[in-house]
């Protein structure tokens, strides 16, 4: 009996799978639907690839389809390429070699079905519209009956000037020389036109850009310089940075109307890498010159600004004069500074995934009218001062005296700890704290913090909870640390004789607010 059921089973599998139709397609008539009537490729530079962008095509008719043909308007010249299905189509050829994207024949697509189609391109300034450098094409859909639907592509091409290490006649790329060493570093050092960047193209670095002993780097008003994966920009220990960037214009509701600030970025140019941390690696300052940094907004790096001496031992401190400037969305810490000397004004650091500022190993710091704020969350702080750097093997501490003075500044986050001092030496460490608002909620007594230690925090707003001192920004998620009309910081400022203006010019006249921005009513 077991045996005629089994016998049975396997003739009706067989009846029923014989009895099965292979798809037939038909050629398509029009009719199909899809995800976007116009593609936009977002920005990318002259000859440097784009990301990939996804449109999908829908079959909604009851009748499995075949398209005859699938092609960029351009044929084979298109600076864009697609691939459908995993395919890359035919190469316009005899040769039956692999095709280049551009055009495709024969894609089939079942009834109630869709697909994806991945676009790309790689175009240069001089194939774009020389009125507004776009560069458009189309997906021709070509049906069985001579209709044709179409999809518009359209992608905004920007020229550059290109900064990268030269190929040597080995074969390799070219290495930086530090104070006359070479290193394995990739980059390129800067010479004649290229020590002064200008607002006439944007700049794109690939590998460290580094500034020679003896020579200036110029970077004027309005320049915009976009640093590729682990890329940055390094001041040798006898070259000068010399960032000169100025207030930009403003409308009623805050929008910048003419930009004249310097950015520094990553090359990513797609919305959605706007304030992702990590794009590139940062500026490298080794120069015990005096570098100066004014209008600077420096974003998704690594470490925003690293101060530090070439050799651990050196008595040559690093210096750095910065004033009106933003950092921000740094994976590790927006200013680092080891034994350095660095004066700050109007600056705006947050989010930073270590500390927004970190002043260690000792050295001579002077902070004035800046918001330290760290959004970033738990283990981060918005300020961290110490004496020492400490290896896996060595302990090493500054043995000069260490100075770190803050005078109306706002030192917040969303920790109940946002400063941290530390000190394991023994020779002096002076710090003062000067009418600043400062996140502390301290029960360990430690005599680095008050109310135990008073006497380092003149005049000072401590907010041990949220509620207390809460500077109240207008939206610290989105990097906008303008303070309200509730805010802890209005009229807690000391009056320094010459105030000067906030980080957005406003004059501190009437009352004078702590931070880098003045309150407007």
């Amino acid at each position: 009996m077991r045996n005629s059921l089994f016998i049975f089973l396997i003739g009706l599998l067989i009846s029923l799978s014989s009895c099965r139709n292979d798809f037939e397609f038909e050629p398509s008539k029009g009719g199909l639907t899809f995800s976007k009537d116009t593609v936009y490729l977002d920005t990318v530079f002259t000859n440097i690839g784009s990301s990939t962008y996804r449109l999908k095509v829908y079959n909604k008719s009851d009748s499995d389809i075949s398209i005859p043909k699938i092609e960029l308007g351009k044929g084979s010249a298109s600076k864009y390429r697609m691939m459908i299905d995993g395919l890359t189509g035919e190469d316009g050829t005899d040769t039956g070699t692999i095709g280049d994207g551009k055009i495709f024949n024969d894609v089939q697509l079942l009834a109630k079905d869709s697909m994806f189609i991945f676009i790309e391109v790689t175009a240069d300034v001089a194939s774009a519209n020389p009125t507004d450098f776009l560069y458009t094409d189309q997906i021709n859909f070509i049906h069985g009956n001579g209709e044709v639907q179409k999809v518009e592509l359209v992608t905004l091409i920007q020229d550059a000037i290109f900064i990268y290490p030269s190929i040597l006649t080995d074969g390799t790329k070219e290495k930086i020389f530090l104070n006359g060493i070479e290193t394995e570093l990739e980059g390129h050092e800067l010479s004649g036109d290229l020590l002064n960047w200008t607002n006439e193209k944007p700049y794109v670095v690939y590998g460290f850009a580094t500034v020679p002993n003896g020579s200036i780097l110029n970077v004027e008003q309005g320049t915009n310089v976009h640093f590729h994966a682990n890329s940055g920009l390094i001041i040798d220990k006898l070259g000068t940075l010399n960032i000169q960037g100025e207030l930009s214009d403003y409308d009623a509701e805050g929008l910048i109307t003419v930009d004249r600030e310097v950015r520094f970025e990553g090359d990513r140019l797609e919305p959605i890498f706007e304030d992702v941390p990590s794009q590139w690696f940062g500026i490298i300052n080794f120069s015990s010159n005096n570098n100066s940094i004014e209008y600077l907004t420096l974003k998704n790096a690594t470490v925003g600004i690293f101060n530090v001496p070439l050799d651990i031992d050196d008595p040559y401190a690093s210096k750095l004069d910065i004033s009106n400037s933003q950092i921000y969305n740094c994976s590790n810490v927006g200013i680092l500074s080891r034994g350095a000397e660095v004066t700050g004004n109007n600056l705006a650091i947050n989010n930073c995934g270590q500390a927004s500022l970190a002043c260690t190993y000792g050295g001579t710091y002077n902070f004035t009218h800046c918001t330290i704020n760290n959004n970033w969350g738990s283990n981060s702080n918005a300020l961290v001062l110490n004496d020492y750097l400490e290896t896996d093997t060595t302990l090493y501490i500054n043995n000069p005296i260490n100075n770190f003075n803050f005078t109306n500044c706002i030192i917040y986050g969303t920790n109940q700890n946002e400063l941290f001092i530390e000190r394991k030496g023994e020779h002096p460490f002076d710090y003062n704290f000067i009418n600043c608002l400062i996140r502390i909620n301290n029960t360990n007594n430690n005599t680095f913090y008050p109310p135990t230690n008073i006497t380092n925090y003149s005049s000072c707003k401590i907010a041990t909870n949220s509620s207390l001192f809460n500077p109240k920004y207008k939206d610290a998620n989105l990097n906008q640390f303008n303070i309200l009309e509730d805010s802890g910081a209005i009229n807690g400022g000391l009056s320094l004789g010459i105030n000067g203006n906030d980080i957005l010019g406003n004059p501190r006249s009437t009352s004078i607010d702590i931070g880098a921005y003045q309150f407007v009513p």
